[in-house]
């Protein structure tokens, strides 16, 4: 594919994303028709479109309109090319310039270019003072790479040495003990051998610095409650010789984990809702709750403008609601942990204080947050004890 056909695809893509369509099933619908595609056509074509959306608002006002085109054509003139050596209709090029595209566009100002919606920028200027401006134009760049080294299988170098000699260089980041940043070589993780000998696991480094937060020592009993994918789980397990159940409200998330436990030489044990009471209680649960997941906005992008006011009301109310059921399955003197990919204080600090005003026998023994504009994911993790280890 020539470099106008690949954009000629992302605007198709990215139509059918801002009809609805959500971006990972549009874009592996069409790698599935156009077998003509290249590895490479389909990553350029998959940046093309996830650039698209990180910068929704910019880039609309630039091309002139909320269409593929003008997103586009808004990438286009942000970056000082010419539209019309794209856009030339020549063979799969998209068509010409119409005279109205032509029209100059107004550079796009304040909050709108920094693609943050209007109705949440209080909230998130609130929540991150003087850093907001940085981290929200930190949003609109791609996520680095971030692997976490399985400490049960090697040490840093080791990843390093075998990540090497599949042509993946990487550097230790300094969020986490076993992050590793990839600088060179992403897209041949997934056939690298570390990978799949389960030395090495995709996990961004703060998310790995939420679990080097918690006091996990030998014999404990520990529940990851909202465990998704169970990248969390895998991590502590890693840490300690402890017995790590997994359970998240809808079990298919987790499909994928025991697979994963296996490669990594872990036993993760996974819980329906009904067995939680009866394997209750657990010396650590942590609690990595459904969020806006403004801290991850780079990775998913769609979650930005999908946002709304109700939405993030709706999230806050769930999570407190999980505060309360975890609490409850939690040993006497033992640790909840409470934990969010959001930089909103409305989902973070202000919801653990709310949970110990209305709890007061628990207390917040540490906190932490972590923010875009330093390189990892937006995170933050409060570790909740029992006062006088009622």
């Amino acid at each position: 594919m020539t470099p106008a056909a690949r954009l000629q695809a992302a605007i198709e893509i990215l139509d059918q994303v801002l009809a609805g369509e959500p971006a990972e099933k549009a874009l592996t619908s069409w790698g599935r028709k156009s077998r003509y595609a290249g590895s490479k056509d389909r990553a350029a074509v998959r940046d093309h479109v996830f650039t698209a959306l990180r910068c929704l608002r910019s880039h609309a006002a630039l091309g002139g309109t909320r269409s593929g085109r003008g997103l586009i054509l808004g990438a286009l003139r942000e970056s000082g090319q010419d539209p019309d050596e794209v856009f030339s209709g020549q063979g799969h090029a998209p068509s010409r310039l119409s005279a109205e595209e032509r029209q100059p566009a107004s550079a796009p100002e304040g909050v709108e270019a920094l693609d943050i919606p209007d109705w949440l920028w209080p909230d998130f200027s609130t929540s991150l003072g003087g850093n907001a401006e940085a981290a929200a134009r930190a949003l609109r760049d791609r996520a680095p790479v971030f692997l976490r080294v399985n400490t049960g299988k090697g040490t840093l170098p080791d990843a390093q040495r075998a990540l090497a000699a599949e042509g993946i260089t990487t550097e230790p980041h300094d969020a986490a003990a076993t992050a590793l940043q990839v600088t060179g070589g992403a897209r041949k993780l997934r056939n690298a051998a570390p990978y799949a000998d389960g030395l090495v696991e995709l996990q961004d480094a703060a998310s790995q610095a939420v679990v080097e937060r918690l006091p996990l020592r030998d014999g404990m009993k520990v529940l990851d409650y909202c465990a998704g994918g169970g990248g969390k789980s895998l991590a502590m397990a890693a840490r300690a010789n402890i017995r790590v159940f997994a359970h998240d409200a809808d079990p298919r998330r987790m499909k994928d984990l025991p697979e994963r436990a296996a490669r990594a030489g872990v036993n993760v044990t996974l819980l329906q809702t009904e067995a939680l009471e009866t394997r209750a209680p657990f010396d650590t649960v942590l609690c990595d709750v459904p969020c806006s997941g403004s801290g991850s906005w780079r990775r998913a992008p769609e979650g930005k403008w999908q946002l709304t006011r109700e939405k993030l009301q709706e999230l806050q109310r769930v999570q407190a609601g999980i505060l309360r059921k975890a609490a409850a399955l939690t040993a006497p003197g033992g640790v909840l942990a409470y934990a969010t990919c959001s930089m909103l204080n409305g989902e973070n600090s202000a919801q653990v204080q709310s949970f110990v005003q209305e709890n007061p026998e628990w207390s917040v023994a540490t906190e932490q947050g972590w923010q875009v504009q330093d390189g990892t994911d937006g995170f933050y993790v409060a570790v909740l004890t029992r006062a006088n280890g009622g």
